[in-house]
């Protein structure tokens, strides 16, 4: 920094003939240009050293490549702003900006620190796995708390930004001091905001839902896609998204089908005449699921669960891997379990029946015929030609 001190000073000096702003502007623009190109080199130096040897070291300075372009252009800056023959009002108010910006900076650097850490730490898990319970704790608590974080930097940050400027100063301190009605709608207007983010951390830490859980939230069934600082996106099964407050998960009750594994036990209901064979559709059943992929090979059974006036309730469960292969599953089994039957066993099949009484169907059918007997005998004949006379 000394040696880039002593070249801008040498080069104000060399530019004394020109106007004071002109020579301060470019002093400004040397120093910057100076901070780009040596950062570019130092780029291409890193590249050669750790592409081939520590590519993950490399992909992270890849990442804050903009964040250190910015601090060398501030550090440049910041030497040239005291040599460049600039007013002290002008100068004043560059610095003012400088210091805004480098509690920017920092900012954005506790960010990138956090984001690089935690993208770190998720390499070591797969989502893509058929048993991702651990994976997807992990992933969850991660990204929640990494969101929750951000939030904290980003007000911490704009607090430490507005109080460099002494109104704000002053107005802040006195906002604490009284404590009073003005305090009172900041806390109204902020518990949205300050709900979201309690219900976050309780969310990261307690883990009611997890990203890639199946979940039934408002009787729609789907997938936890995205856990945000606000709000859950759920990928419902037509491929439409829900979007759900943050409370919502901690206020009110909802199905998470994959919360403490992701295998499930799935149900095929049959509504059958009282003639169906229970015994061979259970063998039926053992066959269906053991030539299917889609079964773990834990849980098959049938049985007889409710019987009603016209028919009976057959209940089947099997169990899969996953939600996904437990819904096609039962697809399958409802599906070749009703071929089964109709080709096999039809009288398995429910059918309607109207049973008649012989005997009152008979005295029915006389009352009827002696009814039309006696309107034929009682019906006027037609005048005949004596009667007319």
């Amino acid at each position: 920094m000394d040696r880039l001190r002593t070249e801008l000073i040498w080069l104000r000096d060399w530019l004394a003939w020109l106007p004071d702003p002109v020579a301060a502007v470019l002093i400004i623009v040397v120093a910057a240009l100076i901070a780009l190109v040596l950062h570019g080199w130092v780029r291409r130096l890193l590249r050669r050293a750790l592409a081939l040897r520590y590519p993950v070291l490399f992909t992270a300075v890849t990442q804050m490549r903009g964040l250190t372009r910015l601090a060398l252009l501030m550090i440049a800056l910041a030497v040239a702003l005291p040599v460049a023959p600039l007013a002290p009002e002008t100068r004043f108010w560059f610095a003012r900006i400088l210091l805004i910006a480098g509690i920017a900076l920092v900012g954005w650097a506790a960010m990138a620190a956090l984001h690089i850490a935690a993208t770190f730490y998720l390499r070591r898990f797969r989502l893509d796995a058929t048993d991702n319970l651990t994976a997807r704790k992990h992933v969850t608590q991660v990204r929640v708390l990494q969101r929750s974080a951000d939030v904290l930097v980003i007000i911490v940050t704009l607090a430490a930004a507005l109080m460099t400027f002494g109104p704000v100063r002053q107005y802040g301190v006195s906002l604490f001091a009284s404590a009073g009605v003005a305090g009172l709608i900041a806390g109204l207007a902020a518990r949205p905001v300050l709900s979201n983010l309690f219900a976050g951390v309780q969310i990261a830490m307690t883990q009611p839902i997890r990203i890639e859980d199946a979940v039934i939230v408002e009787n729609e069934w789907g997938v936890i896609e995205e856990i945000t600082s606000a709000y859950v996106v759920v990928r419902l099964w037509d491929l439409r998204r829900m979007i759900v407050p943050l409370t919502y998960f901690i206020e009110k009750p909802f199905q998470n089908w994959t919360h403490e594994t992701s295998a499930l036990i799935g149900s095929v209901l049959f509504y059958l005449d009282y003639r169906a064979p229970i015994g061979i559709m259970r063998e039926k059943l053992k066959q269906i699921v053991a030539a299917s992929k889609n079964w773990d090979g834990k849980t098959a059974a049938l049985q007889v669960t409710d019987t009603k006036q016209s028919a009976i309730e057959v209940r089947a469960i099997m169990s899969a891997a996953s939600s996904g292969q437990a819904f096609e599953l039962r697809c399958e089994v409802r599906e070749k379990m009703i071929a089964f039957l109709q080709k096999e066993h039809p009288e398995a099949l429910p059918r309607q029946r109207n049973e008649s009484v012989p005997g009152a169907t008979t005295q029915g059918a006389q009352e009827v015929r002696a009814e039309a007997v006696a309107s034929k005998a009682w019906r006027p004949s037609a005048p005949t030609d004596r009667s007319r006379a």
